[in-house]
């Protein structure tokens, strides 16, 4: 029998809005609309889009005891936060290896909530406890340079949270919150809102002027802005200090799993590490594929496409230490030539 999926409480509005639909973290998502994935793109980078993303997971931790058990389990420091404000953190193993990648939204002094990726919420919940909420609010991102204008019309405000920092409102009565947080690599804000008045939000954007988008461009503008993905640039074998993600990991603030680990590989070296890699023609690379210099392997790409605003392939690969510059493809009998190059891949706004 195949896997019943998931679905958000906008399912409905985003087959109405005739989006192509995909599986993704056990839940049916809009992989793109009919305008398609580069127009969406380009929206985010030069307007505005909105995306559905509640197939993210909540896990709710409060009590008096909620900022000592995150701050025991995760790698990042929360006390150089606090209430109101939204931190990105890691969860590894023992081992060092990236369980997930996560936003902590910090909303009173004794609450929080803990944001995973969509197929990781079990393992958040079996580290700090707390109450998967996910199921009772819908979570929108809206991006893009006009991204705030546009919510501030549709919501009736004047004034929204900064970068990472975290406010509450109300749409049409209802209580929000509101992040000054995404994963496009443009300004914009995330809304968690209550599932009976998602749709009514979601369609007031579009009606604004805002863009809907599919995960097919959430990917490409994560790609675009060098941004990582749990099971791509993290994950099994793959450590905070593999993807350049050294800032996220805070030793000093006391212990946490994979710390030991953590020390020991500093300590030897780190390899392989990310890096960000061009084609320098329009052809994309491709996640999976392998690396060689001199005819030896050397790394592979993790993550492989092509960047609308550069204008060519684009791609976010892992190279062993000290490998040659000189790095290309192996296509059946055609070689590619790669090069190494600075990410983000292009000026974000």
């Amino acid at each position: 029998m195949s896997e019943v999926m998931k679905t958000t409480a906008l399912h409905g509005t985003h087959l109405g809005l005739g989006a192509k639909m995909t599986q993704f973290g056990g839940y049916e998502m809009p992989l793109a609309y009919p305008a398609g994935t580069i127009a969406e793109h380009l929206a985010v980078r030069n307007d505005a889009g909105v995306f559905d993303v509640s197939h993210l997971g909540t896990v709710r931790v409060q009590g008096s005891d909620a900022f000592d058990r995150l701050q025991s389990v995760f790698t990042n420091d929360l006390s150089r936060i606090g209430p109101g404000r939204a931190q990105y953190t890691h969860l590894l193993d023992d081992t060092g290896s990236v369980l997930d990648d996560i936003i902590v939204w910090w909303l009173a002094s004794d609450g929080f909530d803990v944001m995973p990726n969509a197929a990781n919420t079990t393992n958040v919940l079996a580290s700090v406890g707390g109450v998967d909420v996910t199921d009772q609010r819908t979570i929108l991102a809206v991006q893009g340079p006009q991204a705030r204008t546009y919510v501030r019309s549709v919501l009736g405000v004047d004034e929204l949270p900064s970068k990472n920092r975290i406010v509450t409102g109300r749409y049409r009565d209802a209580p929000i919150v509101i992040s000054g947080t995404g994963y496009t690599g443009s300004d914009g804000v995330e809304l968690s809102i209550p599932n009976e008045r998602a749709e009514a939000c979601f369609l007031d954007l579009i009606r604004a002027g805002v863009q809907p988008c599919g995960l097919g461009s959430r990917d490409t503008l994560r790609l675009e802005a060098g941004l990582p993905l749990h099971g791509h640039e993290l994950g099994q074998n793959l450590t905070p200090f593999n993807a350049r993600l050294d800032w996220v990991v805070k030793f000093d603030k006391g212990d946490f799993p994979g710390k030991s680990a953590l020390l020991a590989q500093r300590e030897a070296g780190v390899s392989p590490l990310l890096n960000g890699l061009t084609t320098g023609t329009r052809a994309p690379l491709r996640t999976g594929e392998r690396i060689y210099a001199d005819g030896n392997e050397v790394g592979w790409v993790s993550s492989g496409g092509y960047s609308p605003l550069r204008k060519e392939g684009i791609g976010l690969g892992f190279l062993d230490a000290g490998a040659p510059d000189a790095l290309v493809l192996h296509r059946g009998e055609l070689r590619v030539p790669i090069t190494r190059c600075a990410y983000p891949f292009a000026a974000l706004t």
